[in-house]
């Protein structure tokens, strides 16, 4: 964070590009020879779940899977939050949770079995926290203010060019685990924004980078003003 005439400058993250999975060609064995049976290493599983989900949003998650036996692989997810659905055959935790759903959900587990019986892996635990959705209807009018800048994203996360950017969607608020409010930007060229009207006491302030598709980025870093 640094000032920037007398603001604050949020560092907007890039927004996640789609993977492309490739398939690779193989070459044939040659004529007469015998193929040696290998023995299954057990799974391995990994990935990163997103922590937070606004009530209202899609929430997905599918972790990555290496050392599949010839049997396949078969999951398990202990602690799956009720909103959420779970597919046994490619591990994907997702849905759509509501305004009844805001609150923690600790102590997800999401488990590979080699179908073969060679071995299982577990995901570290994980939490996911639904949050309420903001509102762009502004605070209670006052005369407080706050001075947001940030810099135009270029790239997507893999480090692509940037392509399909939208404009920014800036929360705030006084708590700030929960930013109640926000502020829509449909430009790809604005880079400062005022957001008015703020009461006394401490805010809080995060921007994201919104897609055309309506895909917003991970939240930048987070700033404060007290009013």
């Amino acid at each position: 964070m640094r000032a920037r005439g007398g603001g604050w400058v949020l560092w907007v993250p890039l927004l996640a590009a789609a993977l492309l999975a490739g398939c690779g060609g193989g070459g044939d064995a040659p004529a007469g020879a015998a193929s040696t049976p290998t023995a299954s290493a057990p799974p391995v599983i990994t990935g990163t779940p997103a922590a937070t989900v606004v009530a209202g949003q899609p929430y997905s998650f599918t972790p990555q899977v290496s050392g599949a036996g010839p049997d396949g692989l078969g999951f398990a997810v202990a602690n799956k939050p009720a909103w959420a659905t779970f597919n046994t055959v490619t591990g994907s935790l997702t849905g759509t949770p509501t305004k009844a759903d805001v609150g923690d959900y600790a102590g997800i587990s999401i488990t590979v079995s080699a179908g073969d019986g060679t071995g299982s892996a577990a995901l570290s635990a994980f939490a996911i926290r639904v949050m309420a959705p903001a509102s762009d209807t502004p605070p209670p009018t006052t005369t407080g203010s706050a001075t947001l800048s940030w810099n135009t994203p270029t790239q997507n996360t893999d480090g692509s060019p940037l392509t399909n950017l939208a404009g920014y969607r800036i929360y705030y608020g006084t708590d700030a685990t929960a930013l109640a409010y926000s502020a829509t930007i449909d430009s790809t060229t604005t880079t400062s924004y005022v957001v008015s009207g703020l009461g006394a006491g401490t805010w809080y302030f995060a921007i994201k980078a919104v897609s055309t598709t309506g895909t917003e980025s991970d939240p930048s870093n987070l700033v404060s003003k007290t009013i």
